[in-house]
């Protein structure tokens, strides 16, 4: 338990950071803003859609009578919104890096300069980040969505789905959005999608400890456009310790890689 607190602790001072830098509070509103937009209407959709699709999945229960009819439907749709609120918790963080991937890089580069030291920088062109970070999120979604699949049909098994299965899901929820939080810093520093992946395996209850309670909050409307700025600060304070960085040391390795090769680590001084 003290490894979860570590985590938590590290997004109370993101949030810290960004109340006592307001100016870096206000420049990271702005893609969350765009993404809770589109997951509102996404959301919305699916609610008042969920009825007519567990109908249509369910054709063998027209001639059910009350309550066995009502029941099945009833449960599938709750499983089916569910489904979509654990997914969208997962993926709004992935959508809302990507649209604000300039505006995070920045938070993040003014994290690490505030630590001293110097600030690493991928020195690769912004296209390329993009295109890394998109494929990185993608392959967090098939881990999601693999895990999504089975904790959906555990919410079946009476007790266990009611239960288990909602806890098991939260922690799934903040174990991958610690993850895709960490890799904008981690990216920076050269460090693949399979190594950052280890290093949370490694520190797994840290990264619940960031991740779960961020998760719960993000279920409340908006909070998670208002928590976003801080959760990106926080998990490079969260980066910089699970590389073994401390306050003004150079994030290089000593093996780093040619800086004129792409996908090396280059360092800007303060």
């Amino acid at each position: 338990m003290r490894d979860f607190g570590a985590g938590f602790g590290y997004l109370l001072q993101g949030q810290k950071w960004v109340g006592r830098n307001g100016r870096w509070f206000g420049f990271g509103l702005l893609p969350g803003l765009v993404t809770f937009v589109l997951y509102v209407g996404a959301l919305a959709g699916l609610f008042y859609g969920a009825d007519d699709l567990t109908a249509w999945a369910t054709p063998f229960a027209d001639d059910w009578g009350s309550p066995w009819q009502g029941l099945i439907r009833n449960t599938l749709t709750f499983l089916v919104f569910a489904l979509g609120l654990f997914l969208a918790v997962i993926t709004f963080t992935a959508v809302t890096l990507l649209i604000g991937q300039p505006f995070y890089e920045s938070l993040s580069e003014a994290v690490d300069r505030g630590e001293g030291g110097e600030v690493p920088e991928s020195g690769l062109p912004l296209w390329r980040e993009l295109w890394i970070s998109a494929r990185d999120s993608l392959r967090v979604l098939v881990r999601v969505a693999f895990f999504g699949i089975l904790l959906f049909a555990a919410g079946f098994v009476p007790v266990v789905g009611q239960t288990v299965v909602p806890v098991l899901g939260f922690c799934v929820s903040g174990f991958f959005l610690t993850q895709e939080l960490t890799s904008v810093a981690l990216q920076r520093r050269g460090i693949e999608f399979k190594e950052r992946l280890a290093m949370l395996r490694g520190r797994r209850m840290a990264a619940l400890g960031f991740g779960v309670p961020l998760t719960l909050s993000f279920l409340i409307p908006f909070v998670a456009v208002l928590l976003m700025p801080g959760a990106v600060a926080g998990a490079t304070l969260m980066a910089r310790e699970l590389n073994g960085e401390t306050a003004g040391d150079a994030a290089a390795d000593d093996d780093a890689r040619d800086p004129s090769r792409p996908g090396s680590v280059h360092f800007r001084k303060n």
